[in-house]
């Protein structure tokens, strides 16, 4: 396969790290956080992510309603979210890291590139450097509206999944590749939105106390806890090193 059609290949490397970003590169869930706080609160959105858990709604339209409830322009959301977001103490160094091994980096989120783009930007504290990659949903107008007025913006989906953005179409084409032939796979990822991918990769790291090991837990699928980014970073160190061994899982 050549890495014009798979562009994280292009530089040949012996792993690709995938990643939730909301709640597993940040402390705090930047969506949630608006949602607490400018939308409709903590306890529907709780709710929500639970009735996401046990198959009653969709991913895709109990995140839509939680992004709906917040009315505040894009630019007021941005300004809110670089004064209150924080990184985990630990993911600079695995970004750095990752950038000197030839490990690209690959966020897949069910947040949005602008919010993403700005936050890493503003707390890295300078441009993004050409290893990692954003997936993301977008932003766009509502009802034509300019997005920095009052009610102006919305989510615009990745895809049609029910997810809005399936994460596992971004894994699928690199764990298809025969297992001898391809880097090792890993994937970072803390709550719901990370269903869809985590039976993707070679290596799963969930979120210690999050939502995706509850997940994990109830369909028997294999996992490495994390607190924070020191312990994937020495993992991921070990992996690259051939210290750590990682059975590769081969895909359909």
């Amino acid at each position: 396969m050549g890495s014009i059609t798979l562009p994280y290949l292009k530089t040949n490397p012996k792993i690709i790290f995938f990643t939730d970003f909301d709640g597993t590169i940040t402390l705090e869930d930047s969506n949630d956080h608006m949602t607490d706080n400018l939308g409709y609160g903590l306890a529907k959105r709780r709710q929500g992510n639970i009735d996401v858990l046990e198959n009653k709604v969709t991913f895709r339209d109990a995140f839509r309603e939680m992004l709906d409830s917040v009315k505040n322009p894009f630019n007021e959301c941005l300004d809110i979210l670089r004064k209150n977001m924080r990184l985990d103490p630990h993911f600079a160094e695995f970004y750095y890291w990752a950038k000197e091994n030839n490990v690209p980096i690959v966020i897949l989120s069910s947040g949005m590139v602008p919010v993403i783009q700005t936050l890493l930007e503003t707390l890295l504290g300078h441009q993004l450097d050409d290893h990692l990659t954003i997936v993301a949903n977008d932003v766009e107008s509502r009802d034509g509206k300019d997005i920095n007025s009052p009610g102006g913006w919305q989510i615009k989906y990745h895809d049609e999944s029910h997810f809005g953005h399936d994460k596992s179409l971004e894994i699928k084409p690199y764990a298809a590749i025969p297992f001898d032939e391809r880097p090792t796979l890993l994937y970072a990822g803390d709550g719901v939105s990370d269903l869809s991918a985590a039976s993707e990769t070679d290596l799963l790291f969930a979120k210690a106390g999050k939502d995706l090991i509850t997940y994990c837990e109830r369909e028997g699928m294999p996992y490495t806890v994390f607190e924070n980014w020191s312990s994937i970073l020495a993992t991921t160190k070990d992996v690259l090193s051939g210290k750590t061994v990682v059975k590769k899982t081969q895909k359909a």
